[in-house]
């Protein structure tokens, strides 16, 4: 029942030296909903020059194209052949993420791919490995945890202001996507559901405070076996629930610490947001850690109120993960959102799911590192690889 120990990365050519000089080339594969939220950013952060706009459905990505004045589209081996582009953003949907991200290593780019890093160990672990053998930087979202609001909260946290971090608590409710989304079948499907949906938020900031989950133990359940599009050209269809829709899961980390996370689509009372870490001197409560900002509170006793504490740093949103991997990629420095953080989430996310169907705990043997903090004055907006320097 336990994951594979590995000591594969995806982390790519780090400490070798400046890689590349100037403006890092990107393609982004994958033009639906979220592409939007990220192309907002990639098409003006001046360290990025988006090159291709790349779809199975070609129409799509001349569509989203044109939209942002990306120059060029196509189907996918529009972006993998594409001789400038050094990154590839993978917004497919998540059933195709290790397919579209092997690829992208087999034709020596660097790969920024869309949370969940895969749907099995099995897959993950290949293309880690894969990264690993041909030299290749992975990222993965979500890069939230390099906004303001969080970034500020993990400053606080290390600097002592709450003690040591002893417990955490996490709820995501809501009474499921069904009633805004036009098409959300996939959603509660293989791969899916609040546990793969929203976990890997909640997870990657859990992660960032204490360290490696060592063990996990759920329950879980599912309310219906079959639920009705509410809104859209689908309105009306019924479409099958394939995972559970309520998950309870607690972990242990490697540091002894502890936490407990509800992730649920059956609350119709919504509860999102929430996270709270317990130290020996004080309470924090985080921002949601879907979003990039959001200020921070501390409660400590002997105080009738919480303290706010405003967020500082940059809070650019989607695409400050590929922002930092390229920038990082320039200077032949580790970037923060890497494979192995992806993979220990997804490894976690796998293990809770055996927990639910064994009613047992499951050891989580794979590892990630907290990612080294984003200074305060990093500015996306700003320049800093000009073409006649590394």
């Amino acid at each position: 029942m336990s994951a594979v120990q590995t000591p594969v990365t995806g982390n790519g050519p780090v400490g070798r030296g400046p890689v590349g000089r100037g403006p890092v080339g990107v393609a982004v594969i994958g033009a639906g909903n979220i592409s939007k939220a990220y192309l907002d950013n990639l098409t003006v952060f001046p360290d990025l020059k988006v090159h291709v706009i790349a779809d199975l459905f070609e129409e799509a990505a001349q569509e989203r194209a044109k939209e942002y004045s990306v120059p060029e589209w196509g189907g996918v081996e529009a972006a993998l052949n594409h001789p400038d582009v050094e990154i590839i953003v993978n917004l497919t949907i998540p059933a195709a993420h290790v397919e579209v991200a092997t690829a992208a290593v087999r034709a020596g780019k660097h790969v920024w791919t869309e949370k969940p890093f895969s749907l099995d160990r099995e897959s993950g672990l290949g293309l880690l490995k894969a990264a690993d053998a041909a030299g290749i930087r992975l990222g993965c979202a979500p890069d939230t945890f390099l906004g303001a609001g969080l970034q500020t909260a993990l400053r606080l946290i290390e600097r002592g202001d709450i003690g040591t971090p002893l417990t955490a608590m996490t709820t995501f409710q809501t009474s499921g996507p069904e009633s805004w989304h036009p098409n959300p079948a996939f959603l509660f499907q293989h791969g899916a559901g609040p546990l793969f949906d929203m976990g890997p938020y909640y997870l990657t900031t859990l992660i960032q405070a204490f360290g490696s989950i060592r063990k996990v133990a759920a329950v879980g359940s599912k309310a219906k076996d079959v639920r009705v599009i509410g809104s859209g050209p689908k309105a009306g269809a019924e479409f099958t629930v394939e995972v559970p829709t309520h998950v309870s899961a607690m972990a242990q980390f490697a540091n002894g610490a502890s936490s407990h996370s509800v992730f649920s689509f059956e609350s119709p009372r919504v509860r999102t947001g929430f996270v709270e870490i317990t130290g020996t001197e004080a309470t924090i409560s985080l921002p949601d850690p879907n979003h990039f900002d959001g200020d921070v509170r501390i409660w400590k006793p002997g105080n009738e109120d919480w303290t706010t504490v405003p967020a500082t740093g940059p809070a650019s949103g989607r695409g400050m993960g590929v922002l930092d991997m390229a920038r990082s990629l320039r200077a032949g420095v580790q970037h923060r959102a890497t494979g192995a953080l992806a993979y220990h989430v997804l490894d976690t996310m796998v293990s809770i799911t055996e927990s639910m169907e064994t009613g047992a705990f499951v050891d989580v043997e794979s590892s990630a590192q907290a990612s080294e903090a984003l200074p305060e004055d990093w500015a996306p907006e700003a320049p800093t690889l000009s073409e006649g320097t590394p």
